[in-house]
């Protein structure tokens, strides 16, 4: 019956396009458009779907019809340079408790020509959020609106993971444990510390960091492992896709194959002892955006395969692993342009976000599904 049921969702669809990937054979469809800046979107039933609008709507899509009214209840965001609402996550047990978790950039309380990185949580009643707490800000706040990182995802312990940005002009303190500027965090789904993060009895640090030495964080996926996947924009070059384990150095910017902007040199290393090698990086960059881990039924011969959007020039990145490595990069969708987000649904296909002021919500599912 899930099948059955999202399939309902997109029997308006605009076109039917049938492609194929070495040998798996699938389609792709587009289920809506004008949507102003995509940014991530999660299934909250096999029939609705909440989608963020970087410019700060939280839209509700249900069999396949975008809702003309917001969701109600959605926080003041800064909607500036690479911010404004960014990450939309469930809760494991939102079917219980209602609660979602929004990740976004804000003026700063005190300081409104600062900004910060914000967490909150709140419960969805109906197509509005009530009881709203704030879980996570970053600190100290930036003067910058860019490399914010802003996702989220939840470990099998039911910790949060939240990714924080170096924030482009700020890059040096992501190798120091005193503030939030390229780092993940691991924090309770209330936003507590919990005690067994690696830096809780280190002088000076900031306890619910998890690892360190980041620049822009733009991807996770958890294996059922435990793997903890992430990736990152490199400067000119040197985009990375890391394994992270507690208490790591991911070297930025002491290490990098990327160069600044300009062309001028970061750093002269790519290596440097106590610091954590990429099990994959990109030269020239790719610009990655969202990523899946695929674990689905539909597509059984892409089975622990991971899926990374890409918005330079714009494609859908199919790599498959080997443990911790990775053995084969597939280019797909290269047609879409800049492809934003990635999700897997609830019967198995995968669904894509096209980036910028028209954006779109694409579904890719198997040639034997029908739609």
């Amino acid at each position: 019956m899930r099948v059955i049921k999202f399939l309902t969702l997109f029997s308006g669809a605009l076109a039917l396009v049938p492609m194929a990937s070495a040998d798996v054979q699938y389609k792709t469809e587009t289920i809506v458009e004008g949507l102003d800046h995509p940014w991530s979107m999660a299934f909250i039933s096999d029939t609705q779907m909440l989608v963020t609008e970087l410019s700060g709507n939280l839209r509700l899509v249900t069999d396949g019809e975008l809702s003309p009214t917001p969701i109600e209840g959605v926080p003041e965001v800064l909607f500036a340079g690479q911010g404004g609402l960014s990450e939309v996550l469930l809760h494991p047990n939102f079917e219980e408790n209602r609660f979602v978790y929004l990740s976004f950039s804000a003026a700063d309380a005190e300081e409104p020509t600062l900004n910060r990185l914000n967490v909150i949580r709140a419960r969805l009643d109906g197509e509005a959020l009530v009881e709203h707490k704030t879980i996570f800000q970053s600190d100290p706040p930036r003067k910058t609106a860019a490399h914010y990182g802003a996702r989220l995802a939840f470990m099998a312990d039911g910790r949060l993971l939240v990714t924080s940005g170096d924030g482009f002009n700020y890059r040096e303190q992501a190798q120091d444990l005193d503030n939030h500027f390229g780092k993940i965090l691991r924090i309770n789904d209330d936003g507590s510390t919990p005690m067994d993060n690696p830096f809780v009895n280190t002088p000076g640090a900031l306890p619910e960091i998890w690892s360190y030495g980041h620049r822009n964080l733009q991807g996770l996926a958890i294996r059922g492992d435990g793997t903890v996947f992430e990736h990152e924009h490199g400067p000119k070059g040197g985009d990375e896709l890391n394994i992270i384990e507690p208490g790591k150095n991911y070297g930025w910017p002491a290490i990098t194959y990327g160069i600044d902007y300009s062309g001028a040199i970061i750093s002269p290393f790519t290596e440097q002892p106590g610091m954590e090698q990429p099990i994959k990086y990109w030269v020239p960059s790719i610009a990655l955006s969202g990523m899946a881990l695929y674990e689905a039924d539909m597509f059984p011969s892409w089975k622990g395969n991971l899926f990374i959007s890409a918005m330079k020039p714009g494609d859908l990145r199919r790599l498959e692993l080997d443990g911790g490595n990775v053995v084969n990069e597939e280019i797909l969708f290269s047609e879409l342009g800049r492809i934003r987000n990635v999700i897997t649904a609830p019967d198995g296909s995968l669904i894509l976000a096209t980036d910028g002021a028209e954006g779109k919500i694409i579904r890719v599912y198997a040639d034997n599904q029908g739609s």
